[in-house]
């Protein structure tokens, strides 16, 4: 089955998407109490508590620009005077996506018919990219993490809809809006 020219590029994102997605899930383990972090068995938790304890702390930077009542308990735990907070564990990194970025940068083909010289120059191009991709994960990270560490204040019981729902979603449309661009109007033309 051939897929047809404006569906292809689609068909691969959302392949990549899935598949990379679930890799990750069978591949890295960890709980969400701070126990260790493993990939294929090898603990690889320095990284994730490295990565975490600094959004945490930028997080609360913030958060203590808009509110005097918040507090850092430890190295990834928010807490404000209402008795609620957050904790920032391995799993809110950025670090998924960030790998996610990269394998959807690197499936994206040239169009078919290519010159040599235009997939030179689309690898350029990635070699720009795809850190900018990896800049716009890391902001949009924060700014979500910032976003339910305010809400837990006072409602804590919209943190389902915000971490799982809302801003998971925005994560990943913003993945796609970043991809599109690439794909759309950076990618050279044959």
């Amino acid at each position: 089955m051939k897929i047809e020219k404006p569906y292809r590029d689609v068909t691969i994102f959302m392949v990549t998407l899935v598949v990379v997605h679930f890799l990750w899930k069978w591949t890295f383990t960890g709980d969400e109490e701070g126990g260790p972090v493993t990939w294929l068995g090898l603990d690889v938790t320095a990284p994730f508590a490295m990565v975490s304890h600094h959004i945490a702390s930028v997080v609360y930077w913030l958060v203590s620009m808009c509110r005097d009542t918040a507090h850092m308990v430890g190295d990834y735990t928010i807490r404000f005077d209402s008795g609620y907070g957050t904790s920032i564990v391995w799993g809110c990194s950025g670090l998924k996506q960030a790998f996610i970025w990269l394998c959807l940068m690197l499936t994206v083909m040239p169009e078919a018919g290519s010159q040599p010289s235009a997939v030179r120059r689309m690898w350029l191009h990635k070699l720009w990219y795809i850190p900018v991709g990896w800049v716009c994960c890391y902001a949009f990270n924060i700014f979500r993490i910032f976003l339910i560490a305010l809400a837990m204040e006072n409602h804590h019981e919209w943190f389902y809809l915000l971490h799982d729902v809302i801003l998971k979603g925005a994560f990943y449309a913003m993945l796609f809006g970043l991809w599109a661009l690439f794909v759309g109007k950076i990618r050279p033309r044959a």
